[in-house]
């Protein structure tokens, strides 16, 4: 049997990888061959689709050459082609006479749309591996048979029905490709050739990297995690986001890695990161189960909720111009990083949503842009969740306020002083609100409100109550 192993961009990895694994196994049964394939798409590799997405191209692309430097070490090679998977994939088999085609099946709508083309393409089968997330989606299900729509009995059925497969370990050595494949690789695409630039603050891709990621956290911060994960001015969560959303590392490896460091050194820590990576999963399970929430609010009363069209609001929470410190610092963490620390992409969704009631839609594509763990069901999940409007959403009446959610997790104002050097030299205790800071303290730290850094756009109480007004009316 001849099997395509088809990599997608969601497992750029070797190890813990169910397809390489279930083609290797027929292989060193004597009784077939694989055939690593990479389809540079359109979708994603044209040029112009590329710049939109700048530091996750910069992540994949590292990860794809990884990925391609593993294969051959382990005896194999990538085959990379471009044009259209849904073109590729069947043409190649039919080409290659494949037997079946393997590969790690996606949760995001895009990505089923295009498994349903190719089997339409393909003469032979299409085995999907459910290896983005831990289990099944679908596979959870309410006492009455429905999706769920809240986190926590989501989380119980979890614990009670799902035990967590150990990973697949790498394999330490792949068959050559058939010799009668002799179709010549596409090169891997340099970012120069995408029009990109390389961004050295946006962490590296790869599997190697991703691992040492998991390897160090854990030796470090990760006994802490329950009570520094909030911190902005910390380094205390994993950042092992975009790796999730790669790839580069499967869920049930951070899972049992986690499990088997934390079990006993901190179970607290272990019970909230677990937590996390439910989270994650409720996401993804929530997407496959509800894929209009790329378009539509998950709350019906919430479809037609009067945004206001505010550019100068908004062009001013992008560009890290609002005057309230932990807003600017965290738009300009992601324009200059392609990462945002959880806290304050809650904090700064809030704001653009309650503050300035500019739709959560125009914040969650902005962030898809340019987080370089951007992931549809995630991504979405948290800006619904943020707005109110979501799966089991925070109340839409609670509505942060940036400036003391600034002093509880960035208390000496570190996070903020990074982002937006303009306040480098204020005191901690005025920090979070330089408009309270006496003249004295101001020109001491060289801060001219209004003139090297903005006065806020709104004030906290005003807008706070203008949101609940506008909601109240529409939500009743």
């Amino acid at each position: 049997m001849r099997t395509l192993v088809w990599f997608r961009g969601k497992d750029l990895r070797v190890a813990d990888h169910a397809p390489l694994r279930a083609a290797l196994d027929t292989a060193k049964n004597g009784r077939g061959s694989l055939i690593p394939l990479f389809v540079l798409d359109d979708y994603f590799f044209a040029p112009e689709a590329a710049r939109r997405i700048p530091f996750r191209m910069q992540f994949l692309v590292e990860s794809l050459r990884s990925l391609a430097a593993n294969l051959e070490h382990l005896g194999s090679r990538l085959v990379v082609v471009g044009g259209s998977s849904v073109e590729e994939v069947p043409r190649l088999a039919k080409l290659w006479g494949v037997d079946r085609v393997v590969a790690q099946s996606w949760v995001a709508p895009v990505g089923r749309a295009r498994d349903r083309l190719v089997m339409q393409g393909l003469e032979v089968p299409l085995e999907l591996h459910d290896t983005e997330t831990l289990c099944r989606p679908g596979r959870l299900r309410t006492g009455a048979g429905d999706p769920f729509s809240v986190f926590t009995p989501f989380a119980r059925a979890f614990a009670r029905d799902i035990e967590v497969d150990a990973p697949i370990p790498a394999p330490r050595s792949l068959p050559p490709l058939p010799a009668d494949v002799r179709t010549r690789s596409t090169a891997i695409p340099t970012l120069e050739s995408l029009g990109i630039t390389h961004n050295p603050r946006v962490q590296p891709g790869g599997e190697r990297n991703a691992r040492e990621r998991l390897k160090r956290w854990l030796a470090g911060d990760a006994k802490d995690y329950d009570e520094l994960r909030n911190r902005m001015d910390l380094d205390g969560t994993s950042r092992l986001g975009a790796d999730l959303k790669f790839g580069t590392l499967s869920p049930r490896t951070v899972w049992n890695a986690v499990d088997r460091r934390l079990r006993e050194l901190s179970p607290d820590a272990l019970r909230v990161y677990q937590s996390e990576l439910l989270w994650r999963e409720f996401a993804h399970h929530s997407l496959f189960d509800r894929p209009s929430l790329l378009r539509t609010p998950f709350r019906e009363n919430w479809r037609k909720f009067p945004w206001l069209h505010d550019e100068g609001g908004w062009s001013a929470w992008v560009e890290g111009r609002t005057g309230y410190p932990i807003v600017d610092a965290s738009a300009r963490q992601l324009l200059a990083t392609g990462f945002v620390h959880n806290r304050a992409r809650m904090i700064s969704a809030s704001f653009l949503t309650k503050h300035l009631l500019i739709d959560f839609r125009r914040g969650e594509s902005h962030y898809f842009d340019w987080l370089t763990d951007g992931d549809w069901a995630s991504n979405d999940m948290g800006w619904q969740w943020s707005a109110g409007c979501g799966c089991d959403a925070q109340p839409w009446f609670r509505i942060f306020n940036p400036v003391t959610q600034g002093e509880k997790f960035d208390p000496e104002g570190e996070y903020v002083r990074t982002w937006v050097p303009e306040l480098a030299r204020m005191p901690a205790k005025y920090i979070h609100s330089p408009w309270d800071a006496p003249p004295d303290v101001l020109a001491t730290a060289g801060v001219r409100l209004g003139t090297n850094y903005p006065r806020p756009i709104v004030l906290h109480e005003t807008a706070r109550q203008r949101f609940l007004a506008t909601a109240k009316r529409h939500l009743g």
